[in-house]
């Protein structure tokens, strides 16, 4: 056996090993999921737009939930990173530091500086249940209003936002205090206040695992004002949509909502350190104000990781303009993936770099990402959605790899209408 054979032998043995210990440890469900999506391959390492198979493939990811905004390891983010590794990656918690100051300091001044505070945590879900503990804290009251087609995260708190039965079955008894509406009733908020008081209202102005459904500022423009006439906060959740992902740095102040939080995580660590933020008005923060440690957690804020986000906004703004460029040629390639594959692709719908691909049936989803990972890209489905695949590519792929992955998806469609026959009769 030559010494390539020997190593792609040990590679096949690491993954079969990887998926045992998958199924023994965590769960069979996920053992398949992880076969399924590297085709009997795992992940081994990554750098920019690429992930490295154990079977010596390249996969190209326009996947990974939004986290990889700026590609993976970049290599300003990694220098931060590391430089905080070998001075002080945590803190007492009892001692003032420096790096999370600066780090929020940073934050405020990047989003404009309409909203001063700043609460960082690990996920997303950690900056959702402090924005809603602080406006029940504020106001005194216990409804918060969310919108039917959102996540906000799996967490008890932020559960009771997320609108998806999936994840609720079997602990709705626990999530109350939430009334969910429509995302296109402009009187939701009005009328929910009018019965009863309400502390928040909580929504993501891209909604994104609901297949990136951008709502309508205008709806969302009454509902903050609604919210503000009776004494309610405002929050816009953009943990998957902020950061440039959407275009702008948020979508709600670029859009001048008058919100009271805008809530950031997965890519504003870089895509190297879990971070989340919740950016907040004096008033929402209040509570914490009065009192710094009603809510606290050991690894928020932690050095290690508010190291990496003055250099992951420097790294967004370095390619802002270029994705613009790479936005226009995604929208161009799904639009004309429509236009080729009316059977197989019923819709595409989004903004920026995030793209949801409507197919026609749940069926012809699976087999079109089954086409895209024998062709090497990699995408997010929709939980909430099964008919819908995301396209989340990262602000440093190059306009030849948007170029790669409409080729890929082209040729997934077509074996997809082959296997299938299709979404619909054609007269």
């Amino acid at each position: 056996m030559t010494a390539a054979a020997s190593v792609d032998a040990g590679r096949g043995a690491d993954a079969k090993d990887t998926f045992r210990l998958i199924r023994r440890h965590f769960s069979p469900a996920l053992s398949f999921a992880g076969k399924f999506a590297g085709q009997g391959a795992v992940e081994v390492s990554a750098g920019g737009s690429r992930v490295q198979l154990s079977d010596g493939r390249s996969m190209l990811d326009f996947g990974s939930y939004a986290v990889t905004l700026l590609g993976h390891r970049h290599p300003a983010v990694v220098a931060a990173v590391q430089e905080q590794l070998g001075t002080m990656p945590a803190s007492t918690r009892s001692l003032a530091n420096t790096v999370p100051a600066r780090a929020a300091e940073r934050l405020v001044e990047y989003l404009g500086a309409a909203l001063p505070r700043v609460y960082f945590g690990s996920n997303g879900a950690d900056a959702v249940e402090v924005a809603v503990k602080l406006a029940r804290l504020a106001t005194g009251r216990d409804t918060v209003v969310a919108v039917r087609g959102g996540f906000h995260g799996k967490t008890m708190g932020a559960l009771a936002l997320t609108h998806n039965e999936r994840f609720r079955s079997g602990l709705d008894g626990l999530l109350g205090g939430v009334v969910h509406v429509d995302a296109d009733d402009p009187d939701a908020i009005a009328r929910v206040a009018a019965e009863r008081p309400v502390a928040a209202v909580v929504f993501e102005p891209v909604q994104g695992e609901n297949g990136v459904i951008p709502l309508d500022v205008e709806v969302l423009r009454q509902w903050c004002e609604d919210a503000h006439a009776v004494g309610a906060f405002a929050i816009s959740d953009e943990i998957q949509v902020g950061l440039r992902r959407c275009g702008a740095r948020s979508v709600a102040l670029a859009e001048g909502l008058p919100v009271d939080a805008v809530l950031l995580g997965k890519p504003l660590g870089g895509g190297v350190v879990p971070l989340s933020a919740a950016v907040c008005s004096d008033a929402l923060y209040q509570p914490l104000l009065s009192d710094p440690v009603r809510h606290t957690a050991t690894f928020g804020g932690m050095p290690l990781c508010t190291a990496a986000l003055p250099a992951a906004l420097d790294v967004v703004e370095e390619h802002a303009e270029h994705g613009v460029a790479l936005a226009e040629r995604m929208h161009a390639a799904l639009t004309d993936l429509h236009r080729r594959h009316p059977d197989v692709v019923s819709g595409v719908r989004g903004r920026g770099l995030a793209w949801g691909l409507d197919l026609a049936t749940p069926e012809i989803a699976g087999e079109v990402q089954i086409g895209l990972a024998e062709r090497g890209l990699l995408v997010s489905p929709c939980l909430s959605r099964p008919e819908t695949l995301r396209l989340l590519p990262p602000l440093v792929a190059s306009l030849a790899e948007i170029d790669q992955a409409a080729e890929a998806l082209d040729g997934a469609a077509a074996q997809a209408r082959a296997q299938t026959g299709g979404g619909r009769e054609e007269h």
